[in-house]
């Protein structure tokens, strides 16, 4: 792991977080933690950087103890996408290579979901995920022959939390709890 920049951003992150911040706090000064994180991209070990031939994979790199934040690794294979889903905490999501597309998705009036403006994101942009503004969306990796991966920045241990996916046409919600791909994570406190 080059030169500790996760340790650096779990150690801002922690730092801010113990203020107990508001929720648009984190989406600016955490966002700017995050921007510098996906700064450059040399330091995500290989280990976690691995895409699955028929699903995308959920890397853990960092839970907090107390439950305030997770940090994940999400790694696409090519044109690999979510089912339409939520996430019931904050999140930002930052791209550190290849492409993704987030597409938000909105209930309608006879229950189903219809999908808003998708955006494309390039590597070092930061989008967010709410409960209190948009948190049901499909993310996919736009690129046909590539691996993307994303970084993202949850509040509260991801895969541990119940959330669900929701069939479109109907709105028909099932719940799930997503888990990780990985059985240990990185050692923050030896970047070599």
């Amino acid at each position: 792991m080059s030169d500790g920049k996760l340790l650096n951003f779990v150690k801002g992150f922690s730092l801010l977080l113990e203020e107990k911040p508001s929720e648009e706090i984190i989406f600016t000064r955490g966002k700017k933690l995050l921007e510098t994180l996906i700064s450059a991209d040399d330091w995500l070990p290989e280990e976690f950087t691995k895409p699955h031939p028929q699903y995308y994979q959920q890397y853990l790199l960092f839970a907090d103890p107390l439950d305030r934040f997770s940090i994940v690794s999400f790694v696409w294979g090519p044109g690999q996408k979510t089912p339409v889903h939520n996430h019931t905490v904050w999140g930002m999501i930052g791209q550190l290579r290849g492409e993704e597309k987030g597409t938000p998705y909105y209930f309608q009036a006879d229950g189903s979901l219809k999908a808003g403006m998708g955006s494309v994101s390039p590597p070092g942009h930061v989008d967010t995920v709410s409960p209190n503004t948009h948190d049901i969306h499909v993310v996919e990796n736009t690129l046909t022959d590539k691996t993307s991966i994303s970084i993202h920045v949850y509040g509260g241990n991801i895969a541990r939390i119940h959330r669900s996916v929701f069939d479109p046409l109907t709105g028909a919600e099932k719940s799930f709890i997503s888990g990780y791909a990985n059985t240990v994570v990185p050692n923050l406190w030896n970047p070599a």
